[in-house]
């Protein structure tokens, strides 16, 4: 069930609104400091603030919300009885989404946790399109971009590995392209399976991956890379009409100090994987300086 956030120091209140959204899942927080750490440590979707309590108020709530990453998503509905223009304004130029007033009217108050839930659901749904690989779930191209220049700037011991899939046109021109599709799914879910949670991973473009992560030892990521190309070599792919086993090229670079920024190292990678492909296929580099 959706979560939500109840902040409010009268109890009426609480009780009132427990009853109102016993459809949701209800966390209760009767002061402003409570409430940023239930936020900042449980799973939110949504918040119904009050404004006027003390040491804390609402607008110092949601301005603290609104300053943090893990918090600043959450859709907050100031609920209090201060109806002036100023406060109203002031809480939507904080990052408000929404505003009732008491005494509130109940399908008036359901309505708008409804819609705000459904706008948030939507948000997420759009961002994730616009972030991922439609066919495979994991990250496109930009968003891998994106991602690997953030691991890159935050230290060293990075490793970049480009993947292929050896003979791929020949696979699509032979079985047909939902056939192609079903191979690409394959070797996803057998690399994301094998892959840490910190390591990022995207398509490039058709039969084209990428990952980069940080391992703390040369051996332990060659290790992992070996794995991945190893398990691929075993799968086998099956329809109604064929039966497929597949295999990649792996080209491996590290990070230096001579690398400049993610493209490069990517680079390094890239030419390493043509290294392996003009020598056989299903095999790894690792491109040297």
């Amino acid at each position: 069930m959706d979560t939500i956030l109840i902040v409010d120091d009268t109890k009426t209140n609480i009780d009132l609104l427990l009853e109102l959204l016993s459809d949701y899942d209800l966390v209760v927080a009767t002061d402003g400091r409570s409430a940023l750490q239930i936020a900042a440590q449980e799973k939110i979707g949504m918040i119904l603030l009050d404004i006027m309590m003390p040491e804390m108020d609402g607008f110092e709530v949601c301005e603290y919300l609104k300053s943090s990453l893990k918090t600043k998503d959450i859709p907050v509905i100031f609920i209090t009885a201060r109806v002036d223009e100023e406060s109203i304004e002031k809480g939507y130029e904080l990052g408000g989404v929404d505003y009732v007033t008491k005494p509130f009217k109940p399908k008036e108050l359901l309505a708008k946790v409804k819609t705000h839930f459904k706008m948030s659901k939507l948000i997420e749904e759009l961002n994730h399109m616009a972030s991922h690989d439609q066919m495979t779930g994991i990250y496109n191209r930009g968003k891998f971009f994106e991602k690997a220049t953030k691991l890159f700037d935050e230290g060293d011991s990075l490793m970049a590995v480009m993947i292929d899939i050896d003979d791929f046109k020949k696979i699509n021109d032979t079985y047909g392209h939902p056939f192609g599709d079903k191979v690409i799914k394959a070797v996803v879910q057998e690399i994301r399976s094998l892959l840490d949670e910190d390591a990022v991973f995207g398509r490039l473009g058709g039969e084209e991956f990428a990952i980069v992560a940080h391992f703390s030892k040369r051996e332990k990521g060659y290790a992992k890379i070996e794995q991945i190309r190893s398990a691929i070599e075993h799968l086998v792919i099956s329809n109604e009409d064929a039966s497929q086993s597949v295999t990649v090229s792996i080209g491996v670079a590290e990070q230096t100090a001579q690398t400049q920024d993610i493209d490069m190292l990517l680079k390094e990678a890239d030419e390493a994987l043509y290294e392996v492909k003009a020598s056989g296929k299903n095999s790894v580099a690792l491109r040297t300086r």
